[in-house]
């Protein structure tokens, strides 16, 4: 576990470029004169067991936006937050009951814009010790854990495309089981693969 946390250490250390949605589709027209909104989410690997698993969500079926697809805990910026690394603590405790004493944040990563106008911010963290999850049900379906291993071997992910608003459009994915990673988390996720590179 010293050597995957020292390996994470250096991957957020390293000076990566920010990502987007855009990144695969620089064809795709961004609204005119759209203002981002800041958000942060948290990349939390828990390595309280053998192996270091990467916390993911189900977001819930409800919701307007992005019902059922696999998410991190996090979300847009609330006047209330010191900073975006308060903002993915407290979306975290707020979605999946993590205590925000709990995580050793290492650092965050490069931004990622998102096609919904998002500038989010992956803030990774450590979870030494195990913790109860508690649900929020009108946010989160299911919480799980991905091996970290799968998530940071580059060759896991691919490329797929489907139609969107009209035109064609690509994004990464990075299946694991029954779920399918993909859009801004898988890209947030290779970003952080390809900083984990010696």
């Amino acid at each position: 576990m010293a050597d995957v946390a020292a390996r994470l250490r250096a991957a957020v250390a390293r000076a990566g470029a920010p990502s987007s949605d855009f990144d695969l589709n620089p064809a795709a027209p961004r609204p005119e004169g759209h203002q981002l909104r800041p958000a942060g989410v948290l990349i939390g690997i828990d390595v309280s067991g053998a192996e270091p698993r990467v916390l993911l969500t189900k977001r819930a079926s409800g919701l307007l936006h992005h019902p059922g697809q696999i998410a991190f805990p996090g979300g847009k910026a609330e006047p209330d937050d010191a900073d975006v690394i308060a903002t993915a603590l407290r979306e975290a405790r707020e979605e999946i009951g993590l205590p925000e004493s709990l995580p050793e944040v290492i650092g965050a990563m490069p931004s990622h814009e998102t096609v919904t106008g998002f500038h989010v911010t992956p803030v990774v963290a450590l979870v030494h010790e195990p913790f109860e999850i508690n649900l929020d049900p009108s946010e989160v379906d299911e919480v799980f854990a991905t091996p970290l291993s799968h998530l940071m071997d580059p060759a896991r992910y691919l490329i797929e495309s489907r139609r969107w608003r009209g035109m064609r459009r690509s994004y990464y994915v990075v299946p694991w089981g029954p779920y399918y990673i993909w859009g801004a988390t898988a890209r947030m996720l290779r970003a952080l693969a390809a900083q984990m590179q010696p």
